[in-house]
């Protein structure tokens, strides 16, 4: 099987495919922002990268989401609800981590089929 780098630099690349499978690097939303506002940052363009590997939110597979602070789960999860579609949720995980940088709020990685 193939594999197709998309928005390839030189540290990671945006989008790897294998096959019928989808990889995204882990997105973060503008540093400082809110919980609220750099997840729905995030999930635009997990969006948009999908659409570049021509794949589309309900053929996520899994996602694994870590935030800085669990506190702010639930604020994070509002956001999520309204995006995720129902009867196509994903396999996922939420975890809490110390993030690249401190602004850094929410990581969120996607796995996806075409």
């Amino acid at each position: 099987m193939s594999i197709k780098r998309l928005g390839v630099g030189p540290r990671m690349s945006d989008i790897v495919i294998h096959g019928n499978t989808v990889y995204l690097a882990g997105q973060v939303g503008a540093p400082g922002e809110s919980v609220t506002s750099q997840t729905k940052a995030i999930l635009a363009t997990i969006d948009d990268l999908l659409a570049k590997a021509g794949s589309d939110k309900t053929k996520i597979l899994q996602a694994i989401i870590w935030l800085s602070d669990m506190s702010t789960f639930q604020e994070m999860n509002a956001v999520w609800d309204a995006w995720v579609p129902q009867g196509n949720t994903p396999a996922r995980a939420t975890g809490e981590a110390k993030l690249a940088a401190p602004d850094y709020k929410v990581e969120i990685i996607i796995t996806a089929a075409i």
